[in-house]
């Protein structure tokens, strides 16, 4: 069972023609044979998002499978650890009694990000269950990093060569979206860090831009300058056929490289509906 030259252990389905796969025949509940699990990291590092089909996949186990990836990061924001796992972070609208609430747990994912930007050692991968998810909207949308960089111009190229952006969780989520999930001993542990725009995945040894929502000015450059630069990366960023855009089923998991994805959550009625998902984000390396 496989997908282009290579076999493979499990079916792969791709998403697109460009970035994502499907991968049935796996049943994460378990401990995977090591052989297992290797063809799905180099599943993983092939098309930068695996979506695996609905099954039942206890906290335990989802942190289980994060920790195969590498050391799975504890979130400095401990309001939304979960299920007795620090390592888990949900984001739910419900109340105790299963009834949306009418507020949204992180706007701040409505915007293009990759996790864990905001730290020295940011994201690898991320790995996230659907327990609860709304019949229409609550999407996840990723778009490809690689090819974000390869198709900037050589003007564009050129003029980023070198550059560093400033990544800061207190931008991105206190003072950007107007709301304020973090605390000042939460922003005070989390200061700004800064990482180059145009990073060399560590695996791969592709080029790809490392910037989103999370990343705040330019250093060396005036700050209004570089929040231009920013946005107007960002947007070239985008590219609908290098996209991918997901509509969850409940108990589907997905897990992508924060190296060299972005994302973003859509909306949803969060009077009306309920969503919930827990995380694992697995932390990787230094940026170079």
């Amino acid at each position: 069972m496989g997908s282009g030259s290579e076999s493979w252990p499990f079916c792969v389905r791709p998403l697109t023609p460009q970035l994502g796969a499907e991968i049935s025949g796996v049943d994460l509940a378990q401990e995977l044979e090591e052989g297992l699990f290797r063809a799905l990291y180099r599943a993983f590092l092939r098309y930068q998002v695996l979506l695996f089909p609905p099954q039942d996949l206890p906290p335990g186990r989802q942190v289980g499978f994060a920790r195969r990836f590498g050391e799975v990061q504890v979130h400095v924001m401990d309001q939304y650890h979960a299920d007795g796992y620090p390592e888990l972070y949900r984001l739910s609208n419900l109340d105790q009694h299963g009834k949306p609430t009418g507020h949204h747990p992180d706007k701040g994912t409505l915007a293009w990000h990759t996790d864990g930007s905001w730290q020295r050692v940011t994201g690898q991968a991320t790995i996230i269950y659907g327990e609860v998810m709304p019949p229409s909207g609550g999407e996840t949308h990723f778009c490809d990093m690689y090819g974000a960089y390869e198709r900037l111009d050589a003007a564009w190229k050129a003029r980023i060569a070198g550059l560093r952006a400033v990544h800061n969780l207190d931008f991105s989520r206190n003072r950007r979206h107007g709301e304020d999930p973090l605390t000042e001993a939460q922003r005070l542990a989390k200061p700004p860090v800064d990482h180059p725009v145009v990073r060399t995945h560590p695996e791969t040894g592709r080029k790809c831009l490392y910037l989103g929502d999370h990343a705040e000015f330019i250093v060396g450059m005036p700050y209004a300058d570089g929040r231009a630069l920013i946005e107007e990366l960002n947007a070239l960023a985008i590219h609908p056929d290098l996209s991918f855009e997901h509509h969850w089923k409940t108990r589907e998991l997905i897990a992508w490289d924060n190296r060299c994805v972005m994302h973003r959550a859509t909306s949803y009625d969060a009077a009306t509906q309920g969503r919930v998902i827990r995380r694992c984000t697995v932390l990787g390396e230094v940026p170079g």
